[in-house]
């Protein structure tokens, strides 16, 4: 389930900072009110978390980091290196 992040329509709180984080299912329909002080909420767009991209690993590297490297031999055959 993805995390959401809402935020205070208006003024600040002291129960929830006038922000907060909430798991729910995708499907399920945006808060319109804070569970825990009952004001006006909105939904926040906020950063998504994705992998760096990064150069390719070496063949070493690889070997290194416990991956079993093979090397093609011939038309759908390969052979561990």
């Amino acid at each position: 389930m993805p995390i959401y992040v809402y935020e205070l329509c208006e003024g600040d709180c002291k129960v929830c900072g006038g922000c907060f984080e909430i798991r729910h299912a995708i499907k399920r329909e945006p808060l319109t009110n804070c569970p825990l002080c009952k004001k006006a909420v909105r939904k926040v767009i906020a950063s998504v978390n994705t992998p760096k991209l990064t150069k390719p690993l070496s063949v070493s590297e690889a070997k290194n980091a416990g991956f079993s490297v093979w090397k093609k031999t011939g038309k759908g055959e390969y052979e561990r290196e």
